[in-house]
């Protein structure tokens, strides 16, 4: 009984869009997983575009990376040790303490407190840009955060695209959303109107029962897209979706990488004791993004599949 949106979908819009995102500058920076991942005893391994990427902490508690081979005999430094705020290689012992040793160069890295960012010059070839452009997010201290991590085989344009179309929401996830409406923009002389996709839309919670809000989706960057709630429940939460290249898998397929943080926050006197209990919420949480992200991802991956064998009608 639902209201058919294939004509609202137009191919055509959907690509606009990507294109309008895939053109601003994000200062060759690269979301690599959620700031709790990176504890203090080891190193962090990660492969942003084929590029090995080691991320460890100092005794501080400060960030470090650098290329993911040691500058030795090429050991690789993912799951090292740290000792005394530096990676100790595996094979042979050399400590590398986030300074350029031997043509082991260190690479900028930032903890946002939510999600790690590496620069990678080489690989993104635009003009570097001193800090990430992280998007605008609620205060941490207010706010309940969980990050999802997921992998697909396809680009972080068909990631992009999946998200640049809410259209299919209520069809794809009919046991998340109902009642989906892409309203038009609001002439209200902002900048980026005609880049903005404003949605009503009713959040299943449990059965019948459903929260309706209002929500704008931008993409800021060329593969970051966020879902902001601008009326209803959770007003200024955000669902942040970041698209990171790995590499091409064994069969030649590229890979992405899918980081999510949900940032929640509600006006409601209970929200405090949801923050309280966040360790039991998170997984919650981490679950719910999954479970969008299996048939999300299933769009993503045909959508590349159709392209890379010329097949694609958008």
């Amino acid at each position: 009984e639902q209201e058919p949106t294939w004509r609202a979908a137009a191919p055509a819009r959907i690509a606009e869009a990507v294109k309008r995102a895939q053109s601003r500058p994000w200062g060759n920076w690269y979301v690599v997983g959620a700031s709790s991942t990176l504890g203090r005893g080891r190193a962090l391994g990660r492969v942003v575009g084929g590029v090995e990427v080691v991320l460890w902490r100092d005794a501080e508690g400060r960030p470090h990376a650098g290329p993911g081979a040691c500058p030795h005999l090429g050991a690789p430094l993912a799951g090292a040790p740290v000792c005394a705020g530096a990676v100790v290689c595996p094979w042979h012992g050399l400590a590398l303490d986030g300074t350029p040793f031997a043509g082991w160069v260190p690479l900028p890295v930032v903890d946002d407190g939510t999600l790690l960012w590496v620069r990678l010059d080489a690989l993104g070839g635009e003009p570097p840009l001193p800090a990430p452009p992280v998007p605008r997010r609620p205060p941490r201290e207010g706010a309940l955060t969980a990050v999802y991590t997921g992998l697909g085989r396809c680009e972080p344009e068909d990631v992009v695209a999946n998200r640049l179309d809410p259209w299919h929401g209520a069809w794809l996830h009919p046991y998340s959303f109902v009642d989906l409406r892409v309203l038009p923009p609001p002439d209200d002389g902002s900048a980026g109107d005609e880049e903005r996709l404003l949605v009503e839309v009713s959040f299943r919670v449990a059965g019948r029962l459903v929260v309706p809000v209002r929500a704008e989706f931008s993409a800021p960057g060329p593969r970051t897209v966020v879902m902001r709630i601008v009326a209803g429940e959770g007003v200024g939460s955000v669902v942040e979706t970041h698209a990171t290249p790995l590499g091409p898998d064994a069969g030649g397929r590229p890979r992405t990488a899918v980081v999510e943080a949900v940032v929640a926050t509600s006006r409601r006197p209970g929200f405090a004791l949801a923050r309280a209990c966040a360790p039991l919420l998170r997984p919650a949480l981490r679950a719910t993004a999954a479970r969008l992200w299996r048939d999300d991802l299933a769009y993503a991956e045909r959508r590349w599949w159709l392209r890379a064998t010329g097949r694609w009608p958008g």
